[in-house]
């Protein structure tokens, strides 16, 4: 079976590939789309057209979309996770150190440990608030990132808390040591960031992104790397990496996003130097300001001893 949807082509996409506007206009990640129309299930203008053919605006896009097959629901597991620390902990929210290695909470495909999973084994009640295998996360961190993370407890703290993200008023503090010095070496970057075209699994700095800004100040300089103190503004997906990446000035040892490999094993890394060592908000339950920190795991503290 299969749902027949159509769509005139908006302005904004004029010019682009078919399986680039389906995914925009659709919901499906590229490599779907391009597949959709190597089957021969995507018309534009009355005409059968492969992956590659340029949209116009105005044109009718018309798409057989399969019914999607039923997914199975993901649970949460509990698991006891070595290395999470937990920083803070009252009757709203728990706040952990997430060690490398570690996603925020279970997602297809992922089969490793999970903060959700690892405050479930040690007892934690946490909101049920959101997907159920996402229970009381407002803010995730990449598996290759660490530092810190705050998880809801309760149904209030856990709208509070999305309310205070949403609306920026949560303040995100990271350090990162990224390839050569940025210049100026005080600055912003204001540059939108959407899913990579080519690569599922990346993002990119582009124009159709969303908007996305991170400022930043070098702390200190070395001969091949530089220390940044880095303020999110916004929080978007691989946002410290894709905008240093577009600088070229990568993460030291994010091989995803353009870093030298030869650096990355020089100083030991096998993952991105980027770590979540502030994070600061109104209490969802006090109304006060509060804020934690977060040292240096071992095999970030040792590359920058290395360098």
């Amino acid at each position: 079976m299969s749902e027949q949807r159509a769509v005139l082509v908006p302005d904004g996409l004029d010019g682009e590939r078919v399986d680039a506007a389906i995914a925009r206009l659709f919901g499906l990640s590229r490599t779907k789309a391009a597949d959709l129309a190597a089957e021969g299930l995507v018309v534009s203008a009355g005409q059968t057209v492969g992956k590659s053919h340029r949209v116009t605006a105005g044109d009718l896009l018309e798409v057989s979309l399969p019914d999607a097959p039923t997914s199975p629901t993901l649970q949460v597991i509990a698991e006891p996770v070595p290395g999470m620390k937990i920083i803070h902990d009252d009757d709203d929210i728990v706040v952990v150190d997430k060690p490398v290695g570690v996603a925020a909470h279970a997602s297809v495909g992922w089969t490793g440990p999970t903060v959700v999973g690892g405050l479930a084994a040690a007892g934690y009640r946490i909101s049920t608030s959101g997907a159920s295998e996402r229970q009381g996360v407002v803010s995730r961190l990449d598996v290759g990132t660490s530092g810190l993370m705050v998880v809801a407890k309760s149904e209030y703290a856990y709208s509070r808390l999305k309310q205070a993200f949403r609306s920026r008023t949560v303040d995100k503090t990271y350090h990162a040591l990224v390839q050569g010095l940025p210049d100026p070496v005080v600055g912003t970057i204001d540059a939108p960031i959407g899913r990579h075209p080519g690569h599922d699994y990346k993002f990119a700095v582009m124009e159709s992104g969303r908007p996305s800004v991170t400022h930043y100040e070098v702390m200190e300089a070395f001969r091949a790397a530089s220390l940044l103190d880095i303020h999110l503004e916004t929080g978007r997906t691989h946002q410290i990496r894709v905008h240093f990446s577009a600088l070229h000035h990568p993460c030291v040892g994010d091989l995803t996003y353009g870093a030298d490999p030869v650096l990355a094993k020089r100083v030991g890394l096998e993952r991105q130097w980027l770590h979540a060592v502030g994070l600061g908000f109104e209490h969802p339950g006090t109304g006060e300001y509060v804020s934690f920190t977060s040292e240096y795991p071992e095999d970030l503290e040792r590359a920058l001893d290395l360098l």
